[in-house]
């Protein structure tokens, strides 16, 4: 057991404590490739707040809600987003909404909101959902159709068309959903500088592939407009007449886009693997649809699907899409009685928090009702459930996610039955963001006629 530093003189805090493991490499490998066993562990030695070596860092992590709200709302200013995100993403998505902080951060949030509003929010959907229904009418029938590389297919191809208002053609849309790719998978290089075919030199090549992308189409964009994303980003403007600059815009897309692509992937993915292992929830969800009775969602008709938000939700805090939300503390500062020193890295773990049994019972079942109206195990805290974070930086698209996931999974329960073999656990890669290694494939099947 070792400390990370000793409380102030005179002070009542409790030091930081850990098994940091090897310089350097730490705990990494058990991180990434056992992070619930980890976790756990972690959590039955040291308790809620603990430290270890993380990808050449001291990293501090933070366990249960109480100190995830201890560091998302930041009450004392403490902690900060930028330089804790840079060193992962930093020279992949510069200056995106989530590397800003304080005064900055809010007052690109409030032009960037007007982006997110309820008139722009249904001109996205809208736009939505003739993509969705040709992207899965062109999905084929198989005993072994990989789930998430045609889910990521289908959300880049609508990022495209929606957050960008751009006609790509299959080889450019491929070009830059591999730079997307690239750019996520460096974040978590072991390897931090540019060496020739790994993942921290892929990352900046496919930062410059993005920023060239976007950096072409701009013109056009400022002068045309659109009910897209990237339009809105051109046009958007505080009441006092503040407006993003053309770099800005590039920053803020390249991010949106990776963050509304991989999260909405990933969250979808996990829906269909749940729904194929627990049948009779795919069955009341098809129900649910049929019940609408339209072929394409509205945007009224979002509130009324209830069954599908608790299984969104349920799929969310099984598998977070952003398994962890770090924060450098920019002076000293405490959680829950520790002392916790300025300059050091601060992780609030997403991914293994929603699966704590003190806060979640029998955290590991699949179990849609706990946030029906009558269990709401979500409001046992207010961040025991916190998939989006919290604070100054909740994610601001969060709606928009939540209209997305609803519009593809409304038309695909519509069109397709699936189901996997009843032993079958599928094998789950937290190396990056958390994604099937063996793509989950299902058995699909079309549906002449639901019912």
């Amino acid at each position: 057991m070792h400390v990370l530093a000793p409380p102030p003189p005179g002070s009542d805090l409790k030091p930081v404590v850990g098994a940091p493991g090897l310089p350097y490499i730490g705990n990494t490998l058990a991180v990434m490739r056992r992070p619930f066993e980890h976790a756990r562990l972690r959590y039955e030695q040291f308790g809620p707040v603990s430290w270890g070596w993380l990808l050449g860092q001291r990293i501090v992590t933070v366990q249960g809600p109480e100190a995830a709200e201890a560091v998302l709302v930041n009450r004392d200013k403490a902690f900060a987003n930028g330089p804790a995100w840079s060193f992962f993403i930093g020279p992949f998505f510069y200056r995106g909404i989530m590397l800003l902080d304080f005064e900055e951060h809010l007052h690109h949030r409030r032009i960037m909101q007007q982006a997110f509003n309820r008139p722009r929010l249904k001109s996205y959907m809208d736009a939505m959902a003739s993509g969705i229904g040709t992207g899965l009418d062109a999905w084929e029938p198989s005993r072994r159709f990989k789930v998430y590389d045609h889910v990521k297919q289908l959300t880049l191809d609508l990022a495209t068309d929606v957050f960008m208002g751009v006609d790509l053609d299959r080889a450019e849309a491929d070009r830059v959903n591999g730079a997307f790719i690239d750019a996520v998978r460096a974040g978590t290089a072991y390897v931090r500088f540019p060496v020739p075919g790994l993942r921290w030199h892929k990352g900046l090549q496919a930062r410059k592939v993005l920023e060239a992308f976007f950096y072409e189409h701009l013109p056009a964009k400022r002068r045309d407009g659109g009910d897209d994303l990237f339009a809105a980003l051109c046009a958007a403007e505080t009441d006092d007449g503040h407006r993003f600059t053309d770099e800005d815009v590039v920053n803020h897309m390249i991010f949106a886009l990776m963050a509304a692509h991989d999260t909405t992937t990933i969250t979808l993915t996990t829906m269909a693997y749940y729904l194929a292992k627990y049948p009779e929830w795919q069955e009341r969800l098809r129900d649910e649809a049929l019940a609408v009775g339209k072929p394409v969602l509205a945007y009224e008709d979002l509130d009324g699907l209830v069954q599908a938000d608790m299984v969104m939700k349920e799929a969310l805090r099984l598998v977070s899409p952003v398994p962890g939300l770090p924060r450098k503390t920019v002076k000293e500062t405490s959680i829950l009685g520790h002392h916790i020193p300025a300059g050091v890295t601060v992780v609030v773990p997403q991914l293994t928090n929603h699966r704590m049994a003190d806060w979640w019972p029998d955290p590991e079942r699949f179990d849609p009702e706990r946030f029906s109206a009558e269990r709401h195990e979500d409001k046992a805290h207010k961040y025991a459930w916190a998939p989006f974070g919290g604070g100054a930086h909740k994610c601001i698209g969060l709606h928009f996610a939540g209209m997305q996931v609803k519009s593809i999974l409304h038309q695909l329960l519509l069109r397709y039955r699936w189901s996997v073999p009843a032993k079958y656990e599928w094998p789950l890669d937290t190396t990056s963001l958390p994604s099937p290694r063996d793509g989950l494939p299902v058995r699909l099947d079309r549906l002449e006629n639901p019912r």
